[in-house]
């Protein structure tokens, strides 16, 4: 089974995976995912605090796969080597922890995902370059090249898009640009929108469990399960 949900920010949005939350997971084995779109956070600081709830995360019944938001530790995620999984490139935190790579397309429990992390920070101007925030947020010619091959050689379909940001038109029609302006990687998105023929396409970022077409969602504290008809939630609100 494939579940997707939104940014987990280290221990603080970690309730989710709780079991009175997340009930379902009694009945779950380390070949079910749990992708989460982007703001993983567990690596950030190497505290122990940081240490302890990877653990957590690592005993959790099954194998957690997450893209990179705009609030990581790129100098810490560096150092994991980067090797071959399921079709595209993966990054091994721990024995059931992957960073999925960006660009890659991944065969996930018999369905095609689509996976790039990265985005702009709305906050940068709170932060510190190379301590609380990196140039590495965002994507670089070369991985969006290869993202843009990647689809092509897939006849630019797939079932399952994960990102942490969205396309622009759809922050357009939203009206939060004045919060969440354009950017060079949201104007990729909106053509890889209008290129790609997908089923569904998950972002975090944004904090909100929101339908925004009738295939694009914000998801953050929703956990979505992908099914044979479409997708259901199974811990969290309507979207």
């Amino acid at each position: 089974m494939i579940f997707i949900t939104g940014d987990v920010h280290g221990e603080y949005d970690l309730r989710k995976f709780g079991k009175e939350e997340f009930t379902i997971q009694s009945e779950l084995t380390k070949k079910d995912y749990m992708i989460i779109c982007g703001d993983f956070g567990f690596l950030w600081d190497e505290s122990k605090t940081e240490k302890y709830w990877l653990r957590w995360l690592e005993h959790k019944p099954w194998t957690t796969l997450w893209i990179d938001g705009n609030h990581e530790n790129y100098n810490l995620l560096k150092r994991y080597k980067i090797e071959d999984w399921n079709g595209g490139q993966i990054q091994k935190i721990s024995g059931s922890i992957y960073h999925l790579c960006r660009g890659g397309m991944f065969n996930i429990d018999g369905r095609n995902i689509f996976a790039f992390g990265g985005a702009e920070s709305h906050d940068k101007q709170f932060r510190i370059l190379g301590k609380t925030i990196w140039p590495e947020e965002m994507p670089s010619l070369k991985e969006m090249v290869y993202g843009a091959e990647v689809l092509s050689r897939n006849e630019w379909k797939t079932d399952i898009i994960v990102t942490h940001s969205l396309p622009t038109y759809i922050l357009q029609e939203l009206k939060m640009t004045n919060i969440y302006p354009p950017n060079i990687l949201t104007d990729y998105f909106q053509k890889i929108s209008s290129k790609t023929d997908f089923d569904f396409w998950f972002s975090g970022h944004y904090h909100l469990n929101r339908q925004c077409t009738g295939k694009h969602f914000m998801i953050f504290d929703n956990i979505v399960q992908i099914t044979d008809g479409g997708y259901k939630i199974v811990s969290g609100e309507a979207f």
